[in-house]
């Protein structure tokens, strides 16, 4: 015989923990988010794809496993096409959020429906197609869908200080993408592009040719409010 519904105890929700957590965080996310990269392109059980929304979904799934796994890293869920704070008609490829934990950095407090830091997820080469513009990773003659581009207009993590762009590399190399990129960036200056300086260019981190993952930084000026700095991780698919 079933029990009275009218004796279940009603559930109880328990409030968030709070974590306090220095700036240098987001810096030490980004490493983690580089450390797990290898790991998840080499995992046997990842689904072979070479489409930029499936792989940043499975990337996602798998980043929140690892998270699990990791001290430390327990507060944190990676989720998809997430809605940016100040536009809210534009959605950003990936972010971490917190999870089960009210995480307080620098005084600004982040729960669960806020974004640590914004990602942008690219692949290199640009798919092609009828609006696709091969530099998609830096600008877009054709929409506002560029890479940087969007973090410069402020289209994309107008409330950060911070992002990160990860490079789906599925040709080549990562040094040559890292020429290609670099001549994109000195023609828009040369053309007098509006915005656009050599304070742009990609500057190298580190390059670990067995992992085969590359992590650049670049710092950029906004059409409004102050610079953004972007970490840059590039991982060959191929």
């Amino acid at each position: 015989m079933l029990a009275n519904p009218s004796n279940i105890p009603a559930p109880r929700g328990t409030l968030n923990k709070d974590v306090h957590l220095p700036a240098t965080f987001l810096y030490a996310l980004l490493d983690f988010i580089a450390n797990e990269l290898p790991l998840w392109r080499d995992d046997p059980d990842r689904p072979i794809s070479v489409a930029e929304t499936t792989l940043t979904e499975h990337l996602c799934d798998y980043l929140g496993g690892a998270a699990r796994r990791s001290p430390g890293w327990d507060v944190l869920q990676f989720r998809t096409e997430v809605i940016d704070e100040q536009n809210k008609g534009r959605t950003i490829d990936a972010a971490p959020k917190p999870c089960c934990a009210t995480i307080w950095i620098d005084g600004r407090r982040h729960t669960q429906y806020d974004s640590l830091l914004p990602i942008e997820c690219k692949r290199l080469p640009t798919p092609k197609g009828k609006d696709r513009d091969e530099r998609e990773y830096v600008i877009s003659g054709h929409t506002t869908t560029g890479g940087i581009q969007r973090f410069k207009a402020g289209y994309h993590g107008a409330a950060h200080l911070l992002g990160a762009m990860i490079g789906y590399v599925q040709e080549d190399t990562t040094m040559l993408w890292h020429k290609r990129v670099t001549g994109w960036i000195e023609d828009l200056v040369k053309a007098g592009e509006s915005g656009w300086t050599v304070k742009d260019h990609l500057q190298i981190e580190h390059d670990d040719r067995t992992l085969r993952l590359t992590v650049f930084r670049s710092s950029h000026d906004r059409e409004i409010g102050s610079p953004i700095t972007l970490r840059h991780l590039w991982l060959e698919m191929n």
